[in-house]
């Protein structure tokens, strides 16, 4: 290997430019908003899981600038939906404009608001949903897996981003409450006896869980 190449670059270096996601990740850059997109290698990832499994009905959890979005809306079939939570109204309205520059504004909708309050309310009209895409505020991680597993159809898949946290996950002298958080999670993703789990350690981590039959 070239001194100085990650594997991470040298593979993202095999596919060709994607003028629609570079398109995103320049405006998140000049609107000034954090530049924590999924990585690359993951978004071609989630569109590669929608597709295989499948989903009909996808739910995100974090739509910042609407890279994921795009990456998880390509997987869908021309009937599929993809709803994803935002916080910021702000936010949510700059991922839709991203979402339809890239063709995909007739697979995804918006919900605005608390996440946690959003999950409550789509239980509570019975919502169900094949796909997960985890990527919020990292202090609740374990209570959005619960709130995956229960708006899941038999066989969804849960994914979620940033597992390692910069490295700050397998730091012991790294106490704070997003750490804490992100390790009770990582655990619940390989030993909860409801999941079959999977932890990916390239760029800054990622979860992937089926939810047992």
């Amino acid at each position: 290997m070239t001194m100085g190449l990650t594997p991470d670059y040298y593979f993202d270096e095999l596919y060709s430019n994607d003028i629609d996601l570079e398109r995103v990740k320049e405006n998140i850059r000049l609107a000034g908003m954090p530049e924590i997109s999924v990585a690359p290698g993951y978004g071609r990832l989630l569109t590669f899981l929608v597709a295989t499994s499948k989903a009909q009905n996808v739910l995100e959890i974090g739509a910042l600038g609407g890279y994921s979005g795009i990456c998880l809306a390509r997987g869908l079939s021309a009937e599929g939906k993809l709803l994803s939570l935002e916080l910021r109204e702000d936010y949510a309205e700059f991922a839709k404009e991203n979402v339809i520059a890239a063709g995909m504004e007739s697979h995804v909708d918006y919900l605005v608001g608390d996440a946690s309050a959003s999950l409550e309310r789509l239980a509570s009209e019975g919502k169900r949903f094949d796909f997960f895409f985890i990527d919020a505020d990292k202090e609740n991680y374990p209570h959005y897996l619960d709130a995956c597993i229960r708006l899941s159809n038999k066989g969804a898949i849960i994914a979620a981003d940033n597992t390692l946290l910069r490295g700050r996950t397998i730091d012991d002298n790294k106490q704070g409450p997003s750490v804490l958080a992100m390790r009770e999670f990582n655990q619940r993703i390989a030993q909860d006896s409801r999941l079959m789990g999977v932890h990916l350690p390239a760029y800054d981590g990622l979860a992937l869980a089926r939810v047992k039959d």
